[in-house]
């Protein structure tokens, strides 16, 4: 009878230890969809899908803007582009004519060539506000940039308005209501 009873209590003791032993994918799939972060499981052939198309999309050549740039072609590549207009910063009223006045405020500058006469356009927002005739120079003002606009004070009573762009540089001579 002791025998009998040691060979239950070994069988006992064996059973509950054998179910322990599961393989990996067993145990994985009891985990199943208790994901802490809410996301759901991705198989390992769209892992690598995954994989595939970002390295796809990271080796492909992308063609650099300035690529083709040549000592032959810089001008018309540059006369080319959408150009943003310069904005000007107009701290004083200015006198347009004895009888119109330029209020202070933020502009953007276009100059523009026709027939001979050079002019500079002010703009805010899309409304023209005032077409100032100018003087073409060949000075580039000391800017570096290609378009460009200022403001410089001559005296108390007239400032210049320096314009710069690919086609020509202008100034405008501006009375300063007092």
């Amino acid at each position: 009878m002791k025998k009998i009873l040691m060979l239950l209590l070994f069988i006992l003791i064996i059973m509950p230890q054998q179910s322990v032993f599961a393989e990996a994918e067993d145990m994985w799939d009891y985990f199943g969809d208790q994901n802490v972060y809410g996301q759901k499981p991705v198989s390992d052939k769209e892992f690598e899908e995954t994989v595939k198309r970002l390295e796809e999309k990271k080796n492909k050549t992308k063609k650099m803007k300035g690529e083709n740039i040549h000592q032959g072609n810089e001008t018309e590549f540059l006369t080319k582009m959408p150009a943003e207009l310069p904005i000007l910063s107009i701290p004083v009223v200015l006198k347009l004519t004895p009888d119109i006045q330029l209020p202070m405020g933020h502009y953007q500058v276009e100059g523009s060539k026709k027939d001979g006469k050079v002019t500079l356009k002010l703009y805010q927002a899309h409304y023209l506000i005032a077409e100032i005739p100018a003087k073409e120079t060949n000075d580039d003002f000391g800017e570096n940039a290609v378009n460009f606009v200022k403001l410089d004070s001559i005296n108390d009573n007239q400032i210049i308005i320096e314009y710069g762009s690919v086609d020509f540089n202008a100034y405008a001579v501006m009375n300063v209501v007092q």
